[in-house]
């Protein structure tokens, strides 16, 4: 009766050590993948604030301007339109220069102009240029302004680099913590060899003996998962008091949902794959092994 109790702590204490095992590296996970979220985002910022203006012949007129507005509006690539008119470029060139070209020229020289921002998955130079080419054929346009090749692709050199560092830096933490899982959960299964051997000994089948032992880790990762989410929920939540007001606008609970939810699901199904793994390893093996 002793001896059962003995073996029943051992193995509550040998999935206390798994749950918190598998919960810090689901942390460190959680925290990655919130990062890459938050850069990615940002990314996706940076070229969203390209922007490309269409300037007009100074012989249309505003609503012949507007009407090209809205057609810059309806294409896929356009995110934020501005629209500047013949008015509105007048009174700022007064406000800039001080000069009043109506009063020299005797009518508004100046033509109406649209700025718009296009959105991220047409900021390569390549779009740009095609963007350009396309608006420059439209009626009515006189030139198309488009930011220096060089500017853009310097962004998108960064955005690369930055991706790729992350990537790789999720990668590693993947696999480390695969091993390190792995290790936790065979040495669980280790404490039990003896066990496993006795079933054997008695006729239960491979797939009887392993799957409490999956099931059971299956749900060590699942508690691991839920405890390392609400760890990374409360650093969410305490952020903008510990003096990081702008990480709430760059990563939401949107996005928190979708890590907690992946690394979760992560804890498990790695849980589950290295039960499956270190069972494997006894089964079948002589009494005399499994003192190896």
């Amino acid at each position: 009766m002793k001896e059962n109790k003995e073996v029943k702590i051992s193995y509550l204490a040998a999935h206390f050590t798994t749950i918190i095992s598998v919960t810090l590296v689901l942390v460190l996970v959680g925290i990655i993948a919130m990062v890459w979220i938050g850069a990615d985002k940002e990314t996706r910022r940076m070229r969203e604030r390209i922007e490309l203006s269409v300037i007009m012949h100074d012989s249309i007129s505003n609503e012949a301007a507007r009407k090209l507005e809205t057609e810059i509006k309806s294409q896929p690539y356009a995110l934020k339109t501005t629209f500047i008119s013949k008015e509105e470029a007048m009174k700022q060139w007064k406000r800039d220069t001080g000069e009043d070209l109506e009063a020299v020229f005797g009518v508004n020289p100046l033509s109406p102009e649209i700025g718009f921002t296009i959105k991220a998955d047409y900021s390569s130079p390549r779009q740009i240029e095609s963007i350009r080419k396309s608006l420059s054929k439209m009626p009515g346009v006189a030139d198309v302004s488009v930011p220096e090749t060089d500017t853009v692709e310097a962004i998108n050199r960064s955005v690369s680099r930055l991706t790729a560092l992350l990537g790789g830096i999720a990668i590693v933490m993947l696999i480390i913590s695969f091993v390190l899982i792995n290790n936790t959960v065979h040495l669980t299964i280790y404490s039990r060899r003896f066990t496993i051997h006795t079933m054997q000994l008695v006729g239960a089948t491979n797939g009887y003996i392993r799957r409490p032992v999956v099931n059971n880790n299956l749900l060590c990762g699942l508690v691991a998962g839920v405890i390392a989410s609400a760890l990374i929920a409360i650093a969410l939540a305490l952020a903008p008091q510990a003096g990081f007001h702008e990480l709430s606008n760059v990563i939401g609970w949107m996005e928190f949902g979708v890590v907690a939810g992946s690394i979760t699901l992560v804890g498990m199904i790695i849980c589950a794959l290295a039960a499956w793994s270190s069972t494997a390893r006894y089964l079948g093996k002589d009494y005399d092994e499994l003192f190896k």
